[in-house]
């Protein structure tokens, strides 16, 4: 036990305890440590919902789960409000509910209509269902909110007429004619795109009508008008290609009733107070700078910390499962792009090549090449199987301006990467050993709910029919053994070999591509990479392509998004705040209790220092009043606040105050330290 040196108070005018009153919540009986089960709630707005649940883990209760629906707790029905055990409202989707899919989808038709009746020099081009609504492209002039108040109340009126959906065939000539006739350049291309016939219509009332092939509600009075809104406008490249039209996209949501639309507003509205562009900014944990370019990604002391403590546990599990750590170049010869086919087949996601005392240099894209060339060092036996090696390294692949976002789009990013090189009859128990280390990673944040898919192989596609099969079957053994469900994706493989895809759900129920698991048939032939045999006669290994988290980046923007910002203790990037209650204007006013103010700053950073001796991570703040001191502890999502009063100093105690809970009482130094000690260590809250 320490004994923290303070300085002598004879008065102990300002009190931590008469600053720090407020609400006593029950702590949640869900903390746990890291042997106890939970599972995440697929959304959960309240953010002291998300700190009760995310400190307590399990490295035996991930879920693989194939749910179409998405769960949402809205204000009244939100069991933490009530304390209820009311049923959480459930969101249909698309492939859920096909009414859902056709009320979306005749929208976009509606929408449409309701355009070109308001403004009849627009060009119509496409209007699909997406997740969660429809969206119509049109060549027009730029729209604005007023606009799309009109767009609305026309639609209104549409859906109001109960106007039948007939569907109609036409030969292709008929179908050019008619569009020909009504001068929409768009649907002309897109009509020498249909290789079917014969060609489907629809009509809206004898009114309307847009190749469509289906499916779509009787009526439009079927779809309930205030279920339906408009969203947004934002530009559209004509196919997605910068050099063809701008155009403008609109955006629309559309549900069955009002109770899933508001439910839906609920959630979105969630979602923009999560997003990890904004907290980034509010919280200091990265940037974006324009003075060096677009999707390259600075981050700063604070994210930098829970970058470090990433990337340390992503060392420390690789270690433990037997991966040796590899660092590589950032660029190479292009020559070894061509040999592997990245020049060839991945060219515009590459940088342009710079020219080096007459050679030509890439920056790298992958890293797949580079552990290949170390792989080649030596000659392998079969003895030396399986080879495992692993990378935190960094790409930069092109991505166009308008495509960047956030930390989910950037144009350098460092990839967790790894590569295993192992015989045929070792792909299962491989295979089986990286979903093991994958969950291990992913439930150190709390992710328990996965979706998987297995992808087999493609039409086009190299190697032969044995090693195919051979190698599709030990996924899918790996995943019955792992007992995770999946579903299969045929033919969706890559032309190199099968793989294996994984999906995180995050706090809010939102899907994220996360892990990936390839085999590949492509690159050790490429590369003529071989193996001495039991006969001594050469023979190629099996490669096998893994990362866990994806990236760095978009890894940490995900966690942003689902903590909301607020980071549990552990891997805060502050833990703890110390306060004094003294205010500089409390020390003109008072001028006797000037000592007793720096002796509060001074006692606040030998408790800081001795905070930071047992590896808690610790700052002092002062010079404004306690109060406001608190809010910004509060506004920053510090866990934390230690705060030392005149009381305090006299007795070599702190007031604990934590964001959530408030004021929970005080207790000497060592007590705190060791406390937090093992709420980190156990992955509790405080």
């Amino acid at each position: 036990m320490f004994i923290l040196q303070r300085m002598v108070s004879t008065h102990s005018l300002f009190s931590a305890s008469a600053f720090v009153s407020g609400p006593i919540l029950n702590k949640s009986s869900l903390h746990s440590n890291l042997s106890r089960s939970f599972s995440w709630p697929k959304l959960e707005f309240r953010a002291l919902a998300l700190y009760k649940t995310r400190n307590g883990l399990s490295t035996s209760s991930a879920v693989a789960t194939d749910s179409a629906s998405h769960t949402l707790l809205s204000d009244q029905n939100d069991p933490l409000e009530k304390g209820s055990a009311e049923k959480p409202l459930v969101l249909p989707t698309n492939e859920s509910s096909e009414k859902l899919l056709r009320i979306r989808h005749t929208c976009a038709h509606v929408m449409a209509m309701a355009v070109q009746k308001l403004f009849p020099n627009a060009k119509v081009t496409i209007g699909p269902w997406i997740d969660n609504g429809f969206y119509y492209d049109f060549d027009m002039e730029p729209l604005t909110d007023k606009d799309l108040k009109k767009i609305k109340k026309e639609m209104d009126r549409i859906i109001a007429r109960n106007l039948p959906l007939v569907r109609e065939e036409v030969s292709r000539d008929e179908a050019h004619s008619r569009i020909k006739a009504l001068n929409e350049p768009y649907k002309l291309e897109i009509l020498d795109s249909i290789k079917e016939e014969p060609i489907t219509i629809y009509h809206i009332g004898g009114e309307w009508w847009d190749l469509c092939a289906g499916p779509h509600v009787p009526s439009t009075g079927i779809i309930n008008r205030r279920a339906v809104e408009l969203e947004s406008v934002a530009g559209a490249y004509w196919r997605g290609d910068e050099n063809k039209p701008m155009l403008q996209r609109i955006y629309g949501t559309a549900w069955e009733n009002e109770e899933q639309l508001k439910a839906y507003l609920h959630f979105k509205e969630e979602a923009k107070r999560r997003d990890h562009r904004r907290l980034g900014q509010d919280l200091d944990l990265f940037s974006i700078q324009n003075d060096a370019g677009g999707g390259l990604v600075f981050w700063h002391p604070k994210g930098a910390v829970v970058r470090n403590i990433i990337e340390d546990l992503w060392r420390k599990i690789h270690i433990d499962r037997g991966y040796d750590l590899l660092y590589t170049p950032h660029v190479a010869k292009a020559d070894l792009w061509k040999i592997s086919g990245h020049i060839d087949f991945y060219k515009e996601n590459m940088y342009d090549q710079m020219n080096i005392e007459d050679e030509l240099y890439q920056l790298r894209p992958m890293n797949c090449p580079y552990h290949i060339l170390i792989y080649k060092r030596k000659q392998h036996s079969y003895q030396d199987f399986p080879i495992r090696v692993a990378e935190l390294g960094t790409v930069y692949r092109y991505e166009l301006s308008g495509s960047l976002h956030g930390l989910f789009r950037v144009r350098g990013f460092t990839q967790d990467d790894a590569h295993i090189f192992c015989l045929s009859d070792q792909i299962k128990d491989e295979i089986r050993g990286v979903l093991d280390l994958t969950e291990e990673m992913l439930l150190q944040f709390g992710f328990s709910k996965y979706e998987v898919n297995l992808s087999t192989r493609p039409e086009k596609s190299v190697g032969d029919d044995d090693i195919w099969d051979k190698a599709t079957s030990a996924l899918k053994d790996a995943l019955d053994d792992k007992g995770w469900s999946y579903e299969i994706d045929e033919g969706g493989g890559a032309f190199y070999g099968p793989k294996i895809d994984l999906k995180i759900e995050d706090a809010l129920g939102r899907k994220w591509q996360c892990s990936t698991i390839q085999v590949d048939f492509n690159l050790p032939q490429r590369f003529d990479i071989t193996y001495v045999d039991s006969n001594s006669e050469k023979k190629r290994p099996i490669m096998i392509h893994r990362a866990v988290l994806g990236s760095l980046e978009r890894f940490f923007g995900v966690l942003i998004e689902h903590y909301a910002g607020d980071f549990p203790l552990w891997l805060s990037p502050i833990q703890a705040r110390i306060l004094p209650v003294t205010d500089k204007q409390a020390m003109l006013i008072i001028k006797f209790c000037v000592m007793n103010a720096f002796s509060q700053l001074e006692y606040c950073n030998e408790v800081a220092k001795k905070l930071k001796e047992n590896g808690i991570r610790a700052e002092v703040c002062h010079g404004e009043r306690l109060p406001k001191l608190i809010r910004n502890a509060e506004t920053q999502k510090i866990p934390l606040m230690a705060v030392v009063g005149g009381k305090e100093l006299d007795t070599g105690t702190v007031t604990i105050r934590t964001r959530f809970v408030g004021d929970i009482g005080t207790m000497t130094v060592d007590d705190f330290i060791s406390k937090t000690m093992s709420a980190i260590e156990n992955r509790t809250a405080f």
